[in-house]
């Protein structure tokens, strides 16, 4: 089992009204990824953003940033936008990417949970699906071949041309992000890719049908399950006993969320929702090193997960109990998830 940190270095304003600037939080992210290797954690993800409440609009830069600092995890984007953006230009920067860090490059991709990006870069959500699986194909091909020819819909041609710099690892990683929806799984089993699941609702017992589709897609198409891994993106916060979590993340957790709620049309989080999430059953992997570490293994036995990825901070949590949260995470909770 694999353990890692993702965020989106978000920069929600505190209770206090205090915001933190974008280029503390991107220094913050760099502290937190040189903590999360130094406690053994195998991968860290930065998410692709572009509005005011997130800092990390360019995620490469910053990883590449986090590479000349650190020696053994992985680094990778949480996600990578594609949709909206060249897969041409994401290739190269994944691929420097794991030039800089000697191999250390993975990529995630996703059509994005918030759509600010479809306008700003001169895209239709009319467009929404059809962008996706074109690009991803094309990606692919890429990742596939050093010379490329191709047509699309929505970019000019590529004609016998070289796809530069080639990454260190003989094969750059590519895994697809899926928040519940099943042609996501099919669209990525039938090409062999792993997914990663985002639960950040309801009891991820719902979630099982989703891996078993995954894993009967590869076997229809040609793979082998057992090599093409399954991993989880969730929710959470660790402390050192369980009543210090929920009061220590209730109140950043549930701002943030009611925030990102009302564009949405959704009603304030209350905490009698956020109890019922982080019950046994719920979405929120939160509470002390015990409790955090049996809702994982609890999840791998549901789902057949190979990697948990860890989502800290939602809100405005203070920096020094992320810190805090991923030393739990790679020590204490590390060594019992991982045992045989």
């Amino acid at each position: 089992m694999e353990l890692g940190i993702t965020s989106f270095a978000e920069t929600i304003p505190a209770q206090n009204g205090k915001t933190t600037s974008h280029g503390e939080r991107l220094r913050q992210v760099l502290e937190e990824i040189e903590v999360a290797e130094s406690v053994g954690l195998d991968v860290y993800g930065l998410g692709e953003h572009h509005r005011p409440d997130f800092a990390s609009s360019a995620p490469a830069v910053v990883l590449a940033a986090a590479a000349g600092r650190t020696s053994k995890i992985r680094l990778f984007p949480a996600v990578s936008i594609l949709s909206t953006d060249d897969p041409v230009r994401v290739f190269q920067q994944y691929a420097t990417l794991d030039a800089v860090s000697s191999g250390r490059a993975e990529l995630l991709v996703g059509r994005g949970s918030f759509i600010e990006s479809f306008p700003l870069f001169g895209y239709s959500l009319d467009d929404y699906n059809e962008l996706f699986a074109e690009k991803l194909d094309l990606l692919l091909k890429i990742r596939d071949d050093e010379k490329v020819s191709w047509s699309g819909r929505f970019r000019s041609p590529v004609e016998t041309q070289g796809i530069y710099p080639r990454p260190d690892q003989a094969r750059l990683p590519i895994r697809v992000a899926v928040g519940g929806t099943p042609q996501s799984i099919v669209r990525a089993a039938t090409r062999g890719l792993p997914v990663a699941l985002a639960i950040i609702g309801g009891d991820p017992e719902r979630f099982r049908v989703l891996a078993d589709l995954h894993r009967r897609t590869l076997i229809d198409s040609g793979y082998d399950p057992e090599e093409v891994p399954l991993s989880v993106h969730g929710h959470g916060y660790i402390a050192d006993t369980s009543e210090q979590a929920v009061e220590e993340y209730y109140d950043s957790y549930a701002a943030a969320m009611t925030r990102i709620g009302r564009e949405r049309g959704w009603s304030p989080m209350s905490r009698e929702q956020f109890d019922m999430m982080h019950s046994p059953e719920g979405s929120l992997v939160l509470g002390d090193v015990e409790t955090v570490a049996a809702k994982i293994l609890r999840w791998k036995e549901i789902l057949g997960i190979n990697r948990f990825e860890l989502h800290i901070s939602v809100g405005s949590l203070p920096h020094d109990r992320v810190l805090r949260s991923i030393e739990l995470l790679g020590t204490k909770v590390g060594p019992i998830v991982r045992e045989p």
